[in-house]
């Protein structure tokens, strides 16, 4: 962080607390049973999330353009679980409130780029839908493997960089007074307004951080979907539309459960109870990977199928295992 406030050539000193102390739910009795809570939901996150990798890994008819963005899905609700939760559990219920200057922004970065990614694969996953409904004779020229691996990896390079950005913008922040986090975790917006110094460049950053990572993405989903109802109108029988209705149906799943906890958070955060706040945001984290593993497995066809061969085949070696015993 020290080079990104060498590459503007100035020389200035700056007043970086030892720690901060992430307050949490203030007034509220036996708070610790949520936080328990919260941890078995991580653990359920972890076993469905790892579930539907390794049933990409192992089925090569999941191999295809659209199972790169689910696994891709997948593997950042695991690591943003695990970049939250677990340091969760260590500041509410082991009482290890404060946290380290920079650990605090390793905590910040990892937190809001798992976050953001979340709503760029459902874009991924939103322009697969797009392609494969209202363009069908030309879903597979268009929608392929590398296309698929290059859009989720230019999508990472772009959240890093943006992510680097807000965080490395914080280390030119003076802090002089509070050293008091109202949140659950290293709350950007948080951090750079307790600060002493002129904060510009930061509230700039992060009124557009919600228009890159949050409104463009849900922009486009609707619009993606717009185009998707204009071209099931045009199908003439309505099983028809039903059918390609339901390769949606997880898809749409998915943004519901993300976005819109998210967007009431955002337009009420005004009028919001604090509590409340804490309450909405932690579970918009904890929940959509607990749910996104249960909503393909029990929604897309493919993979029930997947699901059933592997059992399947379980089923069959251990049958074959015990007639060797046997004989």
């Amino acid at each position: 962080m020290d080079l990104f406030n060498s590459a503007f050539g100035e020389n200035i000193t700056f007043v970086r607390p030892a720690y901060f102390i992430i307050s949490g739910f203030t007034g509220i009795p036996n708070i610790k049973y949520y936080y328990v809570f919260l941890f078995f939901v991580y653990v359920i996150s972890v076993l469905g999330n790892t579930v539907v990798m390794v049933i990409i890994c192992l089925d090569h008819n999941l191999r295809t353009p659209k199972y790169v963005a689910v696994f891709n899905l997948a593997f950042v609700d695991l690591f943003g679980s695990s970049a939250l939760v677990p340091k969760l559990i260590d500041i509410f219920l082991f009482e290890h409130s404060y946290i380290s200057y920079n650990d605090c922004l390793t905590f910040m970065f990892f937190c809001y780029m798992c976050l953001s990614m979340q709503a760029l694969n459902l874009v991924a996953l939103a322009y697969d839908r797009l392609v494969a409904i209202t363009f069908p004779l030309h879903y597979h020229g268009k929608v392929t493997h590398r296309f698929m691996v290059s859009l989720i990896a230019s999508f990472w390079v772009f959240v890093i960089i943006v992510i680097l950005i807000a965080v490395g913008l914080l280390t030119r922040l003076s802090y002089c007074k509070s050293v008091v986090i109202n949140s659950y975790f290293c709350d950007h917006g948080q951090v750079y307004k307790l600060a002493c110094n002129d904060n510009t460049p930061n509230t700039i950053i992060s009124k557009l951080l919600p228009v890159l990572i949050l409104w463009l993405p849900l922009v486009f989903i609707l619009f993606s979907y717009s185009f998707i109802g204009f071209a099931l109108s045009k199908v003439s029988t309505v099983q028809e539309r039903l059918k390609a209705f339901k390769t949606c149906t997880a898809h749409l799943s998915l943004v519901i459960i993300y976005f819109l906890p998210i967007l009431v958070t955002f337009t009420m955060s005004a009028n919001i109870h604090p509590n409340a706040r804490i309450i909405n945001l932690s579970l918009t984290s904890v929940f959509p990977p607990m749910l996104n593993p249960i909503i393909y497995v029990l929604q897309t066809q493919e993979i029930k199928v997947s699901v059933k061969k592997i059992l399947k085949f379980k089923m069959h070696s251990k049958l074959a295992v015990m007639e060797r015993v046997l004989k």
